[in-house]
C-alpha cells in the first residue's frame, strides 16, 4: 500500500534531503509559482488547443485550458484533501496542500506538447518514421520507439525535471509528489505486448518519459512510494493523485470543447443547451441568464461544479484502491453523467474536430512541423552546406557536437520544435520554403 505522508512529501527531485515548511508559501504553492513563471508554460498562450490560430479572441488556447483544468484540479483535489485528512490524521499537511499538488501538475499536464496539438505529434513521429536507416541502425531499440512514437507527456517530464534550468540536476526541480501526481503515464514504452495485452489500466495507455529521463522518474517514484508494476521494466502504478489531474483535463475539455464549438458557430445553440444541461440540471436557467451566451455560460459552470462533487466522492469511495495500485480507470467514465459526456464527446468530434476548417489546419500544421523536424535533424545529423546555414538559424542550445550520440542530437531538435508556438513555427517554415522573407 501506498502512505499518504510519503505521497505528500516535500521532497523536490535534485534536493539532497525535503524542504522545510514556510510561513508565506508552501513547497506545493512553489511549485504552482515555478510553473507560472517558466518560459515554456507561457507559450502556452499560442499552442492550439482545438483551434489553432484562431480570430475568434473568445477561444480558448492551451495556456487558458491550462488554467482552467489547474482550476478544476484544485477543487477537486481540496475536496478530496479534507476527507482523506481526517481518514489517516494528517497533522502534517493541510487540505490544501493537496489542492496544491494538483493545481500544479494541472498547471503543466500539457506542456510538452508541441505546436499545433496531436497534429505535431503526429508530424514529428512520422518524420522520424521515414528517416534514414543508416541512422536508425546508430540507436539502440529503446531509444528508437520513443522517437517514432514521440509522446508530448513525455516531453513534459523531460522539460521540468531538465530542460528547464538545465544547469541544475531535476531542472525546475519540483517537488516529487507533483511530478509523480503530473505523470499520468508512469511507464517507459519499449515494454512488451504479451504485458500491455495482460493490463487493462487507464495508465498504461501512453507512456510518461523518455529513456533520457528514466533514471529520473524512477527517483521520483521512489521518493513517492509508488508500486512498481514490474521489476522487469520501468513501470508504477499512479500517484492516486495523478487521477484528479486526468479527471479535472476529462471534465474541463469536455464540457469546455463544447462552449468552444458554440461559440465558433458549429454547435447549435439548441444542442449545446440540452446537453449541458442534462449535467447542470438548471430549471431555472432563464432567471440566471438572459442571452444565449450567458445561459450556456452558467450551464457550463453548474455542470462543471456537479461532476467536480461526483468525481471527488467517487475518489473518495476508491481511496484503498488507489493506494494498493490497484484501481486504474478514469474517475469521469463512473459518474452518472458518462453517457451525457461521450454524447458530448462524439457531437464535438462530429461538428467540431472534423470541421473542415479544423481538419484544414491541422493538416497544415502537419506539413509545417514535419518539414521543420527533418529539415533541422538534417543540419544536426549531417555536415552539409544547408545544413551549415541552418545551424546559424539553431539556437545554441540545440546544436550539439559531434562526439553526441544520434540519438542526442535528434532528442535535441524534438525539444526545439515542440517548445514552438503555433505562430512561430509557421513563420519559420515560411522564411525556410521562401515564401516570406524577414
Amino acid at each position: 500500500m501506498m502512505q499518504w505522508n510519503k505521497l505528500l512529501t516535500r521532497q523536490r527531485l535534485g534536493k539532497p534531503r525535503p524542504e522545510k515548511p514556510e510561513d508565506a508559501r508552501t513547497s506545493f504553492q512553489r511549485d504552482y509559482d515555478r510553473l507560472v513563471f517558466s518560459s515554456p508554460f507561457r507559450r502556452l498562450k499560442d499552442k492550439t488547443q482545438v483551434f489553432s490560430l484562431a480570430k475568434n479572441d473568445y477561444i480558448r488556447t492551451r495556456l487558458i485550458h491550462s488554467l482552467e483544468v489547474s482550476c478544476v484540479g484544485r477543487s477537486l483535489g481540496t475536496i478530496v484533501g479534507y476527507e482523506i485528512k481526517e481518514r489517516h490524521r494528517l497533522d502534517e499537511f493541510t487540505a490544501s496542500d493537496f489542492g496544491d499538488i494538483v493545481a500544479a501538475a494541472c498547471l503543466a499536464h500539457d506542456i510538452g506538447n508541441p505546436p499545433f496539438g496531436h497534429a505535431g505529434e503526429d508530424a514529428i513521429r512520422s518524420g522520424f518514421k521515414s528517416w534514414h536507416e543508416t541512422v536508425k541502425e546508430q540507436l539502440i531499440d529503446h531509444e528508437k520507439v520513443d522517437l517514432e512514437f514521440f509522446e508530448g507527456n513525455a516531453q513534459g517530464f523531460r522539460i521540468l525535471t531538465r530542460l528547464e534550468m538545465q544547469a541544475r540536476t531535476g531542472g525546475m526541480q519540483l517537488t516529487c509528489p507533483t511530478l509523480a501526481t503530473f505523470t499520468k503515464y508512469p511507464r517507459e514504452l519499449l515494454i512488451s505486448e504479451e504485458i500491455l495485452n495482460n493490463y487493462k489500466g487507464k495508465s498504461a495507455k501512453k507512456y510518461g518519459f523518455f529513456q533520457a529521463e528514466k533514471n529520473l522518474f524512477a527517483t521520483v517514484a521512489d521518493t513517492v512510494g509508488l508500486i512498481r508494476r514490474s521489476p522487469e521494466v520501468a513501470w508504477w502504478s499512479r500517484h492516486p493523485l495523478a487521477f484528479l489531474v486526468e479527471a479535472a483535463d476529462d471534465i474541463s475539455y469536455h464540457i469546455v470543447d463544447l462552449e468552444d464549438g458554440y461559440r465558433m458557430g458549429y454547435i447549435s445553440f439548441k444542442k449545446a443547451k440540452k446537453l449541458l444541461n442534462e449535467i447542470a440540471k438548471s430549471p431555472n436557467l432563464e432567471k440566471n441568464a438572459h442571452t444565449k451566451e450567458e445561459q450556456i455560460k452558467f450551464l457550463r459552470a453548474v455542470a462543471i461544479n456537479n461532476l467536480v462533487q461526483e468525481v471527488a466522492t467517487i475518489f473518495l469511495d476508491h481511496e484503498q484502491e488507489l493506494l494498493a495500485g490497484t484501481f486504474d480507470s478514469d474517475l469521469i467514465s463512473l459518474t452518472s453523467y458518462a453517457e451525457t459526456l461521450n454524447c458530448i464527446q462524439s457531437k464535438t468530434r462530429k461538428k467540431v474536430f472534423n470541421h473542415p476548417e479544423v481538419v484544414g489546419i491541422q493538416v497544415a500544421g502537419y506539413e509545417v512541423i514535419g518539414h521543420l523536424f527533418a529539415e533541422f535533424v538534417n543540419a544536426n545529423l549531417y555536415s552539409t552546406e544547408k545544413g551549415k546555414l541552418l545551424k546559424l538559424i539553431l539556437p545554441k542550445e540545440y546544436c550539439l557536437g559531434d562526439n553526441e550520440s544520434s540519438y542526442g542530437k535528434i532528442l535535441k531538435i524534438t525539444d526545439y520544435i515542440s517548445g514552438m508556438t503555433d505562430s512561430y513555427a509557421t513563420t519559420l517554415f515560411q522564411e525556410l520554403k521562401g515564401i516570406s522573407l524577414r
